[in-house]
Parts: C-alpha cells; sequence; structure tokens
C-alpha cells in the first residue's frame, strides 16, 4: 500500500510539473507579440499568412461564410494586435475553455465559428477546412510563447476595460453623436462604407453583426467605442457620449442569432444581453432580420458518445 501511495503521488506530481514548469519565468508584462520576421519562410509560414489575410478582409475571402460588410478585424484592430480591442492574443492558449453561454467546454475551432456565426452574421466554418486551419495557425502564431493557461495574463488578455457603464443610454443623444462622429465612416443608416481603408464595417442593418454576437449588448459596445472610437481616437469621446451612442446603435435592427434562446443553458446571462435567455426575459429586443441560412448560422454544443446520458 505503501508502494502504491508513493506511484499515485508521483503520478499526481508528474501531472502538475508541466503546468507549473511552463509559467516559471514567464514574464506577462513583458511579453510581446511576435513580428512578421518571425513567420517562418515555409508551408507554415504560408499557413500564418494565409490565416491573416482571412481575418483581416474576411467578406472577401469568404463570402460564402461571411457575406456582410464587417471583417474579424474591425473588432479585434490591428490585426488582432490592439490591447485595447480585444486582441487575439493569448486567445490560441485558452482554449479549449469552458463558456457560461455555451454550457460546455468548447475548442478554439467552435470560438472561431462563434465569431462567424454571431460578430460576422454568417455561416460556421468547416472546422477540418483550409481555412479554418490557416485562422488557427495565424491564432497560434499570436500566442507563441505564452505558456498554455496565461493567455488572459498578457496586455488585453482579459478583454476590453470596462468604463463603468451605470446608466441605460439615450437613444436621442446617441444619434445626434452618431451623425456627428459616426457617420463618415459607418454611413448614416448604419450601412458601413467600404471605400475607406480600412472599411467602415456596418453597425446595423442585415450586413452587420448578429443580436448574439457581444457588440450586440450595449454595455460591452460603449467599452470597445469609447477606447477605440472613432477610430484612431480612441478616448476621446466623453464616456456619456459612449454610452448614448451605443444605445442607439444597439436599437437598430440587426440580423438574428438562431438558437440564441438556448444561450447560458445554466442561467447568469449578464443583465445588458438584449434577448431571453433561461429563467430571465427582457423588455426591448430590437428588430431582428432573417438569416439566409439559419441551420448553418448555429455552432452546436460539442456532442458526446456516451449515448446513454447524452451528457
Amino acid at each position: 500500500m505503501l508502494t502504491l501511495a508513493l506511484f499515485i503521488a508521483a503520478c499526481s506530481t508528474s501531472e502538475q510539473q508541466p503546468a507549473a514548469r511552463a509559467s516559471i519565468g514567464f514574464d506577462p508584462a513583458a511579453w510581446q507579440p511576435p513580428t512578421d520576421a518571425e513567420i517562418p519562410a515555409d508551408s507554415l509560414g504560408a499557413s500564418i499568412r494565409r490565416g491573416r489575410a482571412l481575418v483581416t478582409d474576411t467578406p472577401d475571402s469568404l463570402p460564402a461564410y461571411a457575406p456582410g460588410r464587417i471583417s474579424c478585424t474591425n473588432c479585434h484592430l490591428g490585426g488582432g494586435l490592439s490591447v485595447d480591442a480585444a486582441p487575439l492574443t493569448g486567445a490560441f492558449v485558452r482554449y479549449p475553455r469552458y463558456l457560461s453561454r455555451t454550457g460546455a467546454v468548447v475548442g478554439i475551432a467552435d470560438r472561431v465559428n462563434y465569431c462567424f456565426t454571431r460578430s460576422l452574421a454568417g455561416t460556421r466554418l468547416p472546422a477540418e477546412s483550409r481555412e479554418m486551419q490557416d485562422i488557427i495557425a495565424y491564432l497560434a502564431f499570436l500566442s507563441r510563447g505564452i505558456p498554455v493557461g496565461m493567455g488572459d495574463k498578457v496586455k488585453g488578455g482579459k478583454g476590453i476595460p470596462g468604463i463603468g457603464v451605470s446608466r441605460a443610454g439615450d437613444t436621442v443623444s446617441g444619434a445626434q453623436v452618431y451623425s456627428a462622429k459616426c457617420a463618415a465612416c459607418h454611413g448614416p443608416d448604419g450601412e458601413g462604407n467600404p471605400a475607406l481603408t480600412p472599411r467602415g464595417p456596418a453597425l446595423w442593418g442585415p450586413q452587420s453583426f448578429a443580436i448574439g454576437a457581444s457588440m450586440a449588448r450595449p454595455g460591452k459596445a460603449a467599452d470597445f467605442i469609447w477606447h477605440n472610437m472613432p477610430f484612431g481616437m480612441g478616448k476621446t469621446l466623453t464616456k456619456d457620449e459612449a454610452i448614448d451612442v451605443a444605445a442607439y446603435m444597439t436599437s437598430r435592427p440587426r440580423p438574428d442569432s438562431p438558437g440564441k434562446e438556448n444561450d447560458w443553458p445554466s442561467g447568469g446571462a449578464p443583465a445588458d444581453v438584449p434577448y431571453r435567455t433561461a429563467g430571465r426575459d427582457v423588455r426591448v429586443t430590437p428588430r431582428l432580420l432573417p438569416r439566409a441560412n439559419p441551420a448553418g448560422a448555429v455552432v452546436p454544443a460539442p456532442p458526446s458518445v456516451h449515448r446513454r446520458s447524452g451528457r
């Protein structure tokens, strides 16, 4: 029994050592994302460059899967490097991860597909496709040198800092702010401006992000807007202006997210989620637009091979 106890202890220790070793000597504050010069000059490097092109010009590259007027890097600014705009650095080493919105542990391919189906109001990309693997290769490159489990520790890894939204936004005031400071890039009717470089994405209407996207939440939108908008002039709006324009933008019609009623199956949805979830109702939901491919707009929770319980 003593031998067995020592064996179990040794196994337990060996299982814990890799994670411990991985973080020893890693300084999240000093970590810097890799540069283009570090992209290898081989087939992996070609995949990394293709992945970057896909997230930068998503509708042009994948029109069947991202048919709107919005790209991944319209939210993940600077090719996914901007620390104030939900950077993609560290994302690869954060998955697999439990997501309360899904009620399951999901892998990186599913996480990418949540962006395709919700933030791009498109269709899920086959996980086995070359394009998905190229995107993942780019995400892995952006996490180079970050130990597994430390993705939240690097700059921007905890998401966009909250600005402390303590009141409901005023949509009338927000419409005025939008007209004065946003419409030049995003269009007077939120339709986007493809003539700009980078292109101004659609903020509402059939070619914008869906109701299930994080940006459709007024609080999340206000945080992003204050930190980053107008483009290149972040933190020049007052926080009240950001709150009001976020309220106006998120009140406008946008694509539906089929299956959204299954979000947060155990409850606990954030207060600014603008649609009904388990055990929770909302008073106002913006007008929702139908999706061309409703079945393709759903990323199902990972299925189980355990047929008896279905867990």
